[in-house]
């Protein structure tokens, strides 16, 4: 059975892109997990959820599989709209055992006999709230089952004090022997004739003796009962231990170590690559790449590099995504001024604003949807004493397969808000780099947001020039404009798209580059206001607080008149499916502009509604 499972996931994930070097992984885990438990009744937990294609295979969703991360088929992630055995949705990593502890205790609240199971990775281990639901759970005496699946890799190679004390469990073994039979000898001492405070001592010298010879004292000091670490391909063994554990009542943690990309020999050989790949030659495991310009993310970390060359004084953070962010090579570059902190986003942030409090020049890449998770310590830790740390937000926008979990839908709205934070978004590759070298010269917060994938081709300056701050750039200009059209990053090109085949019926309209969502170019807001018949803005984000909603309390406060059509994602979750799909479905391809722009004009020229489709 696991070798037919491999094969689907090989097979759908070869055509479709996906998640493959972990989901082969936990092949015989999540075998072994539903050959003991019944999740009819029992609950599994997934964190991340990047793990559980078997975990979809066996739960009633073989003859959909090949629908994976395709518009109106299966999620990438675990979803509780899609089956009753996605007990919890998931996609970003650390959530499950505060979910899988909050599931327990309604359980008991409801009077209902069940076992929850929470599977955690060793890279999603690293994040700060894992630790604070062990804790907790270790305070509560539950009788939770944690699994750890230790395989060594979040996305990159996992860093830091915890990856080499699991190491240490991982490369002695021994020392479970050493501590059952050092247990068994102090147990034996006669304590009856020796006094109390001899009594004490030698229960020091036991729990300290114990600590050393036994790196699973961390989890059994948190409150939990540790085990293994097991062999996590091996379905009998694991079958025999999860029988077992019903026994303790008390939390349990399994430690299991894992493969990743099991049973495929390029993901064994290089499970980052094969982490979150598209589609791929299943025979070579070549990636199917057409050819194309270089991607933001390279521009963006070349860019960066460059700077950095010229001042001593920059450095760079990524949370566990050295190779996702491009900062793999200024890493290689400059080892000494880069900092990998794993799955801590909030680290990340607090870091990179201690940094910046001490003289430096932080800049923290993190994808869009995971800066969501440090808005406290961009709030409070950053902005509130205007330190100048550079955000840089990959991955914004619709992402297209990964679906509602990690669309960068909602950056603006969410830093917008905040005093002293400026936000950048360029219109094209060349841009970031002017706007990655601006942000350096000045002397607070600010965040770039740029999509995922290639640029638009077109010419990188070597040297890049110093962009105004706050001021827009008119990039379609018409001397009679019915309508201005203000847009934000790569829809500046769908807005020029949508400009010609308006210009083809007789429309004319401005087009222009925001450039800054935060702060606003007002002035051309105003003069735009007085020449146009109709404001437009557009935006690949969530339109409830985003650029739509500052253009527009600007225009109430000053009581400017001129119509507004906000032209965005609207309020409402978007789920997976290619780029170009997701664009149409929230309308915002050049011929949806167009036609909004059209009916709108209508609307107030003639006094009516005029549909076109």
């Amino acid at each position: 059975m696991a070798g037919e499972i491999r094969e689907l996931i090989l097979t759908t994930v070869a055509k479709n892109g996906g998640h493959l070097a972990p989901s082969l992984g936990t092949v015989e885990l999540t075998l072994a997990l539903y050959s003991v438990f019944d999740f009819s009744r029992d609950r599994l937990i997934w964190d991340v959820g990047h793990q559980a294609y078997t975990h979809k295979i066996l739960t009633g969703r073989r003859d959909t599989f090949h629908t994976l991360r395709t518009l109106g088929g299966l999620t990438g992630f675990p979803k509780r709209a899609e089956s009753p055995f996605d007990s919890f949705g998931v996609g970003h990593a650390s959530t499950s055992i505060s979910a899988a502890l909050g599931f327990l205790i309604a359980a008991e609240i409801e009077k209902v006999e069940r076992k929850v199971i929470a599977v955690i990775g060793d890279g999603a281990l690293t994040g700060g709230m894992a630790f604070e639901a062990l804790n907790h759970a270790g305070q509560l005496k539950k009788n939770l089952l944690v699994v750890l699946n230790d395989n060594e890799m979040s996305i990159d190679k996992n860093v830091g004090a915890l990856s080499e004390y699991l190491s240490k469990i991982r490369l002695k073994p021994q020392f479970h022997k050493a501590k059952r039979e050092f247990e068994d000898f102090v147990k034996n001492i006669p304590f009856r004739d020796i006094s109390e405070k001899i009594l004490l001592a030698a229960n020091s010298v036991r729990a300290g003796v114990s600590a050393a010879v036994f790196p699973g004292a961390m989890f059994e000091a948190l409150g939990f009962t540790y085990l293994g670490p097991l062999d996590g391909h091996d379905i009998g063994g694991m079958k025999d231990v999860f029988s077992r554990v019903g026994v303790i009542n008390a939390p349990v943690l399994i430690h299991v170590n894992t493969t990743k990309g099991k049973g495929y020999p390029p993901a064994e050989t290089a499970p980052e690559k094969f982490h979150g790949v598209g589609k791929f030659d299943k025979a070579t495991g070549q990636v199917l790449k057409k050819k194309s310009p270089p991607s933001y993310t390279e521009i963006f970390a070349q860019a960066v590099i460059d700077c950095a060359a010229r001042d001593e004084k920059i450095v760079a953070i990524t949370a566990a995504m050295p190779s996702g962010t491009g900062l793999k090579k200024f890493a290689e570059k400059f080892p000494q001024r880069f900092f990998d902190v794993g799955i801590a986003e909030e680290h990340a942030v607090t870091l990179a604003a201690g940094m910046a409090a001490g003289g430096l020049k932080p800049v923290v890449a993190i994808y869009s949807t995971f800066m969501q998770r440090a808005y406290d310590q961009i709030l409070h830790d950053i902005c509130l004493q205007n330190l100048p740390v550079l955000l840089c937000l990959d991955r914004a926008g619709l992402v297209g397969e990964d679906g509602a979990t990690h669309h960068g839908a909602f950056d603006l709205a969410y830093l917008r808000t905040i005093p002293n934070m400026n936000i950048l978004a360029p219109k094209d590759e060349n841009e970031l780099r002017q706007m990655i070298f601006t942000a350096l010269q000045k002397n607070f917060p600010a965040a770039i947001r740029y999509p995922r994938g290639a640029g638009f081709g077109v010419e990188v300056s070597e040297v890049p020039e110093e962009i105004p701050w706050g001021k827009s750039e008119v990039v379609v200009e018409n001397s009679s404009a019915e309508a201005a059209v203000f847009a934000v990053g790569a829809m500046v090109n769908s807005c020029v798209a949508a400009a010609k085949i308006l210009r083809e019926k007789k429309i004319f309209v401005d087009v222009i580059n925001a450039r800054f969502v935060k702060p606003l170019d007002t002035e051309l807001i105003k003069k735009s206001a007085r020449r146009a018949k109709l404001l437009v803005t557009c935006e690949e984000g969530t339109l409830a607080g985003g650029f739509g909603s500052a253009v527009a309390e600007f225009l109430a406060d000053e009581k400017i008149s001129t119509p507004l059509l906000r032209l965005g994602i609207k309020d409402k979750f978007v789920e997976q499916g290619a780029h170009s799909e997701l664009l149409n479905l929230c309308g915002l391809t050049a011929e949806k502009i167009s036609q909004r722009i059209l009916e709108r004009l209508n609307e107030i020229i003639f006094g009516f509604l005029t549909v076109t489709t």
